[in-house]
């Protein structure tokens, strides 16, 4: 019976080979006949980089072209079929390519969010109270770029180096730095070093897409959910923000700006999402010459411009770079920036009532004064929460008891938009946990 066993796998095996042998002469006899098989479709390049997944065109030139060999050097998607192949496309090696390509689909590393802040002054434990905020709900990596000045930097890697990131997490730190020439003029705008954002997309040339945050910022829900806006952006859209206001009657840029202003009411630069490739590319109109300037040619031109008729320094250049150019932009919702603004004079921000805060910024130095106690019972609760306690009963529960004593004031009476997003974002995030991601 053995014996009878091994003459039958041979017989199988022998009739395999000469299938696939009489299947290559088949095909190489197809080919070399003028018009025969898939060759008709020759004269049409993009049907054919549509055949090779989107990437054929790049290696069009190949072996087959140069007399060399019948097999063309192209690209092509794992999910295309061997036998669906072009006939001049080398189906052994586009097997095996397929098959790595699959292998490196399943293991590439998840692709990470970059996120800058720019530190100057006293402003360590606010940016770190954002960065701990970034890290606590977050899925993706993260990639923090820390611009501070020199003699923050020690602070910053003993505190950074002490948190629990659980491998999710790196920070890389950078000097403030401005072109030599202007450098006094770009430090004294506004508040020190705050014009740093605007050279971001110069310095950091290897970052496609960056979340810029002021210091005074604290994400309520993971910052996966605002890096997904890239997405959104439409093919002329290079950046995203939130306006200035949602009232106009209080309103500043509508009431008192000297210069051009996005929509009606203004931007607010504090969360500003960028796709840096796109801005890097771009050239811009402006009311300076009718030649279109780039990101690093119109910066220094328009400071000159207007350095006498702007108030919020580089917030006030992106206003003005935006008005020119509206269709670059991507406007976010207010609770996406929730100021105290939007509920100092009365609640403002609608999407903020119906769905809570997602980013809380705290300009005019709110978390450091009992001006708005509501905005401080935030910073204060996310600065003392250690990472592995329960969210629940150490972050969640004493921040809403500390919420309800801040009712006197008008932020205060819509507390409950201050943890109704941040109670999904815990729930949330114990699922995930519970399914093991």
């Amino acid at each position: 019976m053995r014996r009878f066993a091994r003459v039958a796998l041979l017989c199988l095996g022998c009739g395999l080979c000469s299938l696939l042998y009489g299947f290559s002469q088949l095909a190489l006899s197809l080919e070399q006949q003028p018009g025969g098989g898939r060759e008709r479709q020759a004269p049409d390049p993009g049907a054919r980089q549509q055949a090779g997944g989107g990437r054929a065109g790049a290696g069009s030139a190949g072996r087959g072209e140069a007399g060399t060999g019948r097999c063309k050097n192209l690209s092509v998607s794992f999910w295309n079929s061997y036998w669906m192949l072009p006939s001049d496309v080398c189906g052994m090696n586009c097997f095996w390519e397929a098959a790595f390509r699959y292998d490196y689909m399943k293991t590439r590393p998840t692709e990470k969010m970059h996120l800058a802040v720019v530190a100057c002054g006293e402003r360590l434990e606010e940016t770190v109270t954002m960065l701990r905020s970034a890290v606590i709900f977050s899925i993706k990596p993260l990639q923090f770029h820390i611009f501070a000045e020199d003699q923050l930097h020690e602070s910053f890697k003993d505190t950074l180096d002490d948190l629990p990131y659980e491998g999710k997490v790196n920070y890389t730190l950078y000097p403030i730095t401005f072109p030599t020439e202007s450098a006094a003029e770009w430090k004294k705008l506004f508040k020190p070093c705050a014009s740093q954002r605007l050279f971001l997309p110069l310095i950091l040339k290897d970052v496609d897409s960056l979340l810029y945050v002021d210091t005074d910022i604290l994400f309520l829900r993971p910052v996966d959910d605002i890096w997904s806006f890239l997405g959104k952006f439409n093919s002329t859209q290079i950046a995203a923000m939130a306006p200035e206001h949602e009232e106009p009657r209080i309103g500043w840029y509508n009431r008192f700006a000297r210069h051009p202003y996005y929509g009606v009411t203004g931007i607010n630069s504090g969360v500003m999402l960028m796709n840096m490739t796109r801005i890097r590319r771009k050239y811009f109109k402006n009311d300076m010459t009718p030649v279109r300037l780039q990101w690093g040619e119109i910066l220094m031109p328009l400071l000159k411009k207007y350095k006498l008729n702007i108030t919020w320094g580089d917030q006030d250049l992106l206003n003005i770079m935006f008005f020119h150019n509206p269709e670059s932009l991507y406007v976010f919702p207010c609770q996406w920036n929730y100021r105290p603004d939007h509920c100092i004079y009365g609640s403002n921000c609608k999407e903020a009532e119906e769905e809570g805060i997602f980013i809380l910024h705290g300009n005019r130095g709110v978390y450091h004064d009992d001006k708005q106690p509501t905005f401080r019972a935030v910073y204060e609760a996310i600065k003392n929460y250690s990472f592995g306690d329960d969210l629940v009963h150490s972050l969640l529960q004493p921040l809403e008891l500390e919420l309800r004593k801040t009712m006197h004031t008008y932020c205060g009476k819509v507390y409950k938009v201050f943890i109704k997003q941040l109670t999904k974002s815990i729930r949330d995030l114990y699922a995930r946990r519970s399914k093991g991601r």
